[in-house]
């Protein structure tokens, strides 16, 4: 904010801030001793595209034979609670040179807050600014003053320095200090020599100067000392530690009227400023544009500069009284809030304009009433609305009972399926049904197969892959009882599950059971756990919505997954060996003694590129497990948790069964009152979380009750923000566990359940499906057509022409004109026959199976999307 202004403009979550100063009316025989600082909440209203006032409050300042005036007001982190919250500079004047600075605070209910006061014998007039405390921090004789509000001290920086031209938080030393002063050449030869002379011959450097910690900076990781005589403010856009090394982007604009980008401390980039006198610069992150510059200038003028490939301004305004940058239309993203000087107008909102310099585009002299649709319209839109309802309700009935029969005929299938897989276990040749026994049948289902005496092809191929499988290709087959859930593992040899792709487990009943189903009803989860225990996640292999049962193995697929690599599970093939399978175990254990076959299900993949599929269907016998009462009575597959000091250790075959039985969930947690520090405490106290010894980021629920046995995982982003995952048996727990949470949450704290994905990046891929959808269809009937000509037959004969005889000699006579009847009859003929082509069976599948799989791609995420 510019100092001495009647009016203080600043932007605050989106809203509009104006302070300032009134007197109270004056009553007669009573003098006039209060001063007012008024401050008024403007919000935008999108419907009336105009400011209007959300609310309104007053700070009441004695102030008899005092000036009073505003210095600066910034957004500022208050050091008690963690909050940003707006900070005003106040002055008043006394008697014998004596200035008074008073520093307030101003909270959401519009209650302003005296956070300390201080007073000095002369003005404050050379780089001040606020920063985290909050503090106050000025330039006066050369040197660098501050004081906050933990102190309420004025100290005095050990620097001497000709300008300060940015304030701000640096990762690892709190708020520093980028001024200029005269260069300091040190004695010692083990100093940098470039930066040495860089300074002996410009004679000024660049420091950094650490408040907190009272430290000074290398000034060439900022910027080369070169540029010191002529940078006059700057800005950091990043700071990070990479490598114990500082990492720094920012930029600088000049008094040669440039804007320069640096990073870690050498220029990428320059741009010419359109005016003269830049005096300072902030930075915009839009959802159209990314990152935008806006450079402000001495005579009321601002232009943005845009980084894409190069710096270039993209555009630029004059007479402009005050910019300001936020999400003033609550889009998600910043924009721009430009107030123009308007002397016929005394409201300060009367003349604006809100961009992005991409689709947002909102300003005062633009009439919005035309958009508006008429009553007429909107009724009528109402009515093509309800009809619309109406048809599609009548197609979905007429779905479901498509669906119940196909449900029907499904059961049939898996019925027939599992005999054939029993049979194929067993090496036994299984005898499809013949389609004369089952058209019989009311459903109409007839075979699969071809109805010949000799066994399927299928099953030789099946033999003859099972051949070149390695003899070693399981390191481990266990299992494990957690509650009412039996879990059964196969860790898979890295060699062998990398040559695999969509891996899955069957449990097959060894007892010949003819009325019910020997396929045990399971489902399969792949668990990730690395070597260091540092990653960990939970994957279900079943990612498709649950009407797709479609699985496509095309050549293509390959494409697929390079453009979309998010589009599956989290877990990748290189990082997870084990597959497991969850069932319930009630069932099984009404036998008394089970013996289950472990088949595992997978595509080995085929090197061949030039074939129609990229992988073959396996399936490989793992094993058998045994069970029966007496074991699980005795505990001998139980999960076994120990302590050791502080931290839970285990098997890894305890730990992946603990997460298999659970289902995960992530909420996004969000404080704008305070830090949320009482999370951490809320899992080491009242959970009574205990952190695995591999895994300090995991933390086993130890209390006792049905929360027992809940890992936990929390992940701070930022003081007021975290991401609590948690892996729970059911959603009692769940709800037993987010019952006790909001107990210990702050006040106003906002609870956000998580996608399977980020929306942005969904539909980012979203587009890219869609994309692929229409080149596949573009390409599947139109390039294809050259490369097919071989293959397709036309009806019409080649080199034929239609006749070329005049019209008019052909409808002199009544026999030319039947001849014409004959003939035109004839071409319409060939016309038909020639657009009645045939296509190559395999052709056709290949394009089928294109298509087909470039739909499923998009309805898969379009599916995670809703």
């Amino acid at each position: 904010m510019l100092l001495g202004e009647e009016e203080q403009f600043l932007s605050y979550n989106g809203e509009v801030l104006i302070f300032h100063l009134s007197k109270t009316k004056h009553v007669e025989g009573v003098a006039d001793k209060t001063t007012n600082l008024c401050v008024r909440r403007m919000v935008f209203d999108r419907d009336t595209k105009l400011f209007v006032q959300k609310s309104s409050g007053v700070f009441n300042m004695r102030a008899s034979h005092l000036k009073i005036e505003i210095v600066c007001c910034s957004c500022t982190m208050d050091s008690r609670t963690g909050i940003i919250l707006p900070c005003i500079l106040m002055k008043k004047k006394k008697r014998n040179n004596v200035v008074k600075y008073l520093l307030l605070l101003l909270h959401s209910s519009n209650q302003f807050e005296q956070s300390f006061h201080f007073k000095l014998d002369y003005e404050m007039k050379e780089d001040i600014r606020l920063f985290t405390g909050p503090s106050v921090l000025w330039r006066h004789a050369s040197k660098l003053f501050y004081i906050s509000s933990d102190t309420c001290t004025v100290l005095s920086a050990p620097v001497q320095l000709s300008s300060v031209v940015w304030t701000g938080e640096i990762e690892d030393e709190g708020t520093v200090v980028l001024g200029i002063r005269t260069a300091c050449l040190p004695e010692s030869e083990d100093e940098d020599e470039f930066s040495t002379s860089d300074r002996a011959i410009w004679g000024r450097e660049f420091f950094g100067y650490a408040v907190e910690t009272q430290k000074m900076l290398t000034g060439t990781c900022f910027m080369p000392h070169a540029y010191s005589r002529v940078v006059s403010s700057v800005y950091v856009c990043k700071n990070e530690i990479l490598k114990k090394q500082l990492r720094i982007s920012l930029v600088a604009i000049t008094h040669k009227n440039q804007l320069i980008w640096f990073q870690d401390g050498l220029p990428k980039g320059v741009c010419e400023l359109p005016y003269e006198k830049p005096c300072s610069v902030k930075t915009a992150v839009t959802s159209s544009n990314g990152l935008l510059f806006i450079v402000s200038f001495a005579s009321g003028n601002i232009c943005v500069v845009q980084r894409r490939d190069s710096l270039q301004v993209a555009s630029k305004w004059q007479k402009v009284k005050s910019v300001l940058v936020d999400d003033f239309i609550g889009s998600g993203s910043e924009q721009l809030l430009l107030l123009f000087k308007d002397d016929s107008n005394t409201d300060v909102l009367s003349t604006f304009r809100i961009t992005d310099l991409g689709e947002v585009n909102y300003a005062s002299d633009i009439n919005y009433k035309r958009d508006v649709p008429t009553v007429e319209g909107l009724q009528e839109n109402g009515l093509l609305t309800v009809q619309a309802l109406e048809t599609r309700l009548q197609a979905g009935c007429t779905s479901v009972r498509e669906l119940q029969q196909h449900l029907r005929l499904k059961k049939r299938v898996i019925l027939e399926s599992c005999r054939a897989l029993i049979d194929l276990v067993e090496e036994r040749t299984h005898i499809l049904p013949t389609a004369k026994k089952v058209k019989c049948k009311r459903e109409g289902l007839v075979s699969l197969w071809d109805d010949v005496e000799n066994p399927p092809h299928s099953l030789t191929k099946e033999t003859s892959l099972a051949s070149k499988i390695p003899e070693h290709f399981i390191e481990k087959l266990w299992q494990r009882v957690v509650g009412d859930s039996l879990v059964v593992g196969v860790k898979l040899t890295e060699s062998f599950y990398l040559s695999l792709s969509d891996v899955s487990l069957s449990l097959v009943m060894d007892q010949d059971f003819s009325l019910i189903s020997p396929i045990i009803k399971c489902r399969n989860k792949i668990i990730k756990l690395n070597k260091a225990f540092s990653a960990l996640s939970v994957s279900s292999c079943q990612i498709e919505p649950p009407p797709k049962k479609m699985k496509l193995d095309l050549h293509s697929k390959n494409d697929l997954k390079k453009e979309f690599p998010k589009r599956c599970s989290r877990v990748r093939l290189d990082g997870a060996k084990t597959v497991i399978a969850v069932t319930n175990l009630s069932p099984l254990l009404a036998f008394h003694h089970v013996c289950c076959i472990v088949l595992l299900h997978a595509k080995k993949q085929n090197r061949q590129n030039d074939s129609l599929q990229e992988s073959k269907k396996i399936t490989v016998l793992c094993g058998k497990i045994l069970l029966n009462l007496e074991d699980i009575s005795n505990e001998k597959y139980s999960i076994k948790m120990l302590r050791d000091n502080n931290y839970f250790t285990g098997s890894l075959e305890d730990i992946v069964a603990v997460l298999a039985v659970s289902v995960r969930f992530s909420f996004q947690i969000m404080s704008s009152d305070c830090t949320l520090t009482p999370v951490n405490s809320w899992l080491l106290g009242e959970m009574e979380c205990i952190p695995f010894k591999e895994c300090h980021d995991n933390m086993f629920c130890h209390k006792a009750g049905n929360v027992y046995g809940t890992v936990f995982n929390w992940t701070l982003k930022n003081p007021f923000e975290g991401v609590l995952t948690l892996f729970c048996r059911n959603l009692t727990v769940l709800f037993q566990c987010l019952h006790s949470l909001t107990r210990f949450l702050p006040p106003r704290c906002d609870v956000k359940l998580l996608r399977s994905g980020s929306k942005g990046v969904l539909t980012e891929q979203l587009a890219l499906a869609l994309e692929k959808e229409i080149l596949t269809l573009r390409s599947s009937f139109f390039s294809k057509e050259s490369k097919a000509e071989n293959s397709l037959t036309w009806g019409n004969e080649p080199g034929k022409k239609i006749s070329d005889s005049p019209v008019a000699s052909l409808l002199d006579s009544e026999e030319g004109v039947q001849q014409f009847r004959k003939k035109l009859q004839n071409e319409r003929e060939e016309c038909v026959l020639s657009m009645n082509q045939t296509m190559n069976g395999a052709l056709y599948q290949k394009i089928a199976f294109k298509i087909a799989e470039a739909q499923l791609s998009s309805d898969m995420i379009v599916w995670r999307l809703i």
